[in-house]
């Protein structure tokens, strides 16, 4: 095996099918093929079609990323993939394809955690991540502050959503304003024609009886919505740009000060952002003048590498087998709610295994 770990990730976790090649921290291929457009008619993910989209997608997108990093998949050191959290079915679709290809390529396995690979992403962009990190990942699915003493091995979680996430709560008033899915980029973009300070939407759990590092959105969901329900029963046209600006600026608003305040009591001075949500220009904007105002060092991924990919699957993948971790069993399963203290499944203690087989014997895919 080369001195930097060449690994191949997969992530199905909900509508996205992304396969990503890394070697060490070197980013190779990302390919992605997304069934957003088919998700769209019905306002939101369906997890059936999003696990027949991933069938369908699989076979073509990992062909695409070998190609595009101009390797042999007899060439790769292992194969990652997203083993939770995230959709039943979708994520089964993912952990097959993966048992699939390092069974037959007698290559080890790496069943990985969704949240900790967004915080991994981050080294094909900037380098080893500090330790520890502390990450706030804000997506359709979470909006976390978690502590990363060790991205492989511990991974601890300080807050989290207690109702909608930050992506949710953005679908949810583009849906009510008539914006269309995603709402994220919509939002964002019609919010820069807008004053953030126009309307006095409420910020939640920021009282000083308030859990320090959790967040809430659904109040503030209801008290935009109720506004606008209140402008058209009223018959006034709804000064949309000022709405989508107001309602952003209340959502980076809480999850920046939180973040902030995290590193702070935790001795910590860097933050990492990711998830889909951090690809909000507001929210980088924001981030990035607290950060410099408290004397901590900011660190976003480009947008591309925010939003659900291999790439960030494939980087945790060949964190795992540069520091040694133990690979997964052959029976690894996903898990819809694995939790972000696990950042990969090993295989169980006194469990061993065989990864060259008869079957790669046979150089299938030489």
């Amino acid at each position: 095996m080369a001195d930097e770990p060449l690994v191949l990730g997969i992530e199905t976790s909900c509508d996205e099918t992304g396969v990503g090649i890394v070697r060490g921290h070197t980013l190779l291929a990302d390919a992605v093929a997304s069934s957003v457009d088919e998700h769209a008619r019905f306002g939101g993910v369906v997890p059936e079609v999003a696990s027949r989209a991933h069938l369908e997608a699989m076979v073509p997108t990992i062909q695409r990323a070998l190609k595009e990093a101009g390797v042999a998949a007899s060439d790769l050191d292992g194969i990652a993939v997203t083993a939770g959290p995230g959709l039943a079915g979708a994520l089964l679709v993912g952990v097959s394809a993966a048992k699939a290809y390092a069974y037959a390529l007698g290559k080890p396995l790496y069943g990985v955690n969704h949240l900790a690979s967004h915080i991994c992403v981050d080294q094909l962009e900037h380098g080893p991540l500090p330790e520890p990190t502390m990450a706030l990942l804000v997506s359709g699915g979470h909006s976390s502050l978690l502590l990363a003493p060790d991205i492989t091995a511990d991974v601890r979680p300080l807050g989290s959503t207690i109702d909608d996430a930050a992506g949710e709560a953005f679908d949810k008033i583009a849906r009510v304003l008539n914006l269309g899915f995603p709402g994220g980029p919509v939002i964002d973009r019609i919010a820069r024609e807008g004053d953030p300070a126009a309307i006095a939407f409420p910020r939640g759990l920021t009282g000083p009886r308030d859990a320090a590092y959790d967040f809430s959105f659904s109040g503030l969901k209801t008290a935009v919505a109720r506004w606008i329900e209140a402008k058209r029963a009223a018959g006034e046209e709804v000064p949309i740009a000022d709405v989508s600006a107001s309602f952003q600026e209340a959502v980076v608003d809480v999850l920046t000060r939180k973040a902030v305040r995290a590193c702070k009591d935790e001795g910590v001075e860097h933050l990492m952002i990711g998830g889909g949500v951090a690809a909000n220009s507001r929210l980088r904007a924001m981030a990035e003048r607290r950060c410099e105002d408290a004397g901590l060092t900011l660190r976003v991924p480009r947008p591309k590498l925010c939003t659900d990919n291999g790439a960030m699957v494939a980087a945790l993948g060949a964190e795992m087998v540069a520091r040694g971790r133990s690979a997964s069993a052959w029976d690894l399963s996903a898990d819809s709610s694995l939790p972000v203290t696990d950042p990969h499944v090993p295989a169980p203690a006194g469990h061993t295994h065989d990864h060259v087989h008869e079957l790669s014997r046979k150089n299938l895919y030489a």
